[in-house]
């Protein structure tokens, strides 16, 4: 069969033509081998970076996981200062560490009266027992599943008024304590508590001491949330949760003044910030 010769208009569209269709593909192999954090944070914040997939990453002292598509996921604490480094191993053995510049906050001081006195100062029996029920829910968040739950786009597990905001420091009954660990939504008892990601239930207690109704669920990659003073849990460890899914009821349960919702969330030991988890999709 004779060869077919296009004219050489023809000729030059239909190069044009196929080499339009590697470019892309081109480009997008060039993006894949990027390494992409943000260059500064504030304090409090859950960091979601992007690395060529089947990279290895450590960031304090701890092996982190990359999804299959190249996300990975670490936490800035409430105190962290300076620059937070991440040491990064491509798949061909190239090194690069990308240096993130921490913001600080200004943390201002919060005085909650009218605490139970002896959730501020309790008996040794009781100090005993919060001790051993603080290393479970600290045993809990050590879990480190592959599942990428953190990753979505978080909603409010309740509607109301922020009451307290994390990091504040705080002063219970004249007596200083710990800075807050999360962000406190005021609304009445009994309003549904909703799972703002999906995730798993790890921890499931409706009546530890300073935290009453308790619940941990965890995203993946070491990130949880945690929901205080429930007055009712309606779920159970192990359970899978979908976002949106009801999860418990809003409560005045352990060291609390009135009826509201402490949304926790942590990246392993790491407290962070719900309120610019849920600030990152705006």
């Amino acid at each position: 069969m004779p060869a077919i010769i296009l004219p050489f208009r023809r000729r030059l569209l239909l190069g044009a033509a196929v080499a339009s269709l590697a470019w892309p593909a081109w480009v997008q192999a060039q993006a894949d081998m990027r390494v992409v954090f943000p260059g500064t944070v504030q304090q409090g914040t859950l960091v979601i970076g992007k690395v060529p997939a089947g990279s290895r990453v450590r960031y304090a002292g701890r092996e982190l996981r990359v999804t299959p598509y190249g996300s990975v996921v670490l936490g800035i604490g409430r105190d962290a200062q300076g620059e937070a480094r991440v040491d990064v191993v491509l798949p061909n053995g190239e090194r690069q560490s990308p240096v993130i510049s921490i913001q600080p906050r200004d943390w201002p001081l919060q005085h909650v009266n009218g605490v139970p006195p002896a959730t501020v100062e309790p008996p040794p029996a009781i100090a005993r027992r919060i001790q051993a029920e603080q290393a479970r829910v600290v045993a809990a968040r050590e879990r480190d599943d592959e599942r990428a739950d953190f990753a979505q786009t978080f909603i409010w597990p309740v509607q109301g008024r922020i009451s307290g905001r994390f990091g504040r420091a705080r002063v219970y009954n004249g007596k200083p304590g710990s800075p807050h660990s999360g962000m406190d939504i005021a609304a009445p008892t009994g309003t549904p508590v909703k799972a703002p990601a999906a995730g798993i239930i790890t921890f499931a207690d409706p009546d530890l001491y300073l935290t009453g109704g308790t619940i941990l669920l965890d995203h993946g990659h070491g990130v949880s949330s945690n929901f205080l003073h429930l007055s009712r849990i309606d779920v159970s460890v192990g359970q899978r949760v979908s976002q949106g899914d009801v999860i418990g009821a809003v409560g005045s349960t352990g060291r609390s003044t009135g009826p509201h919702l402490h949304w926790g969330m942590n990246w392993f030991d790491v407290r962070v910030d719900p309120q610019l988890v849920l600030e990152r999709a705006q």
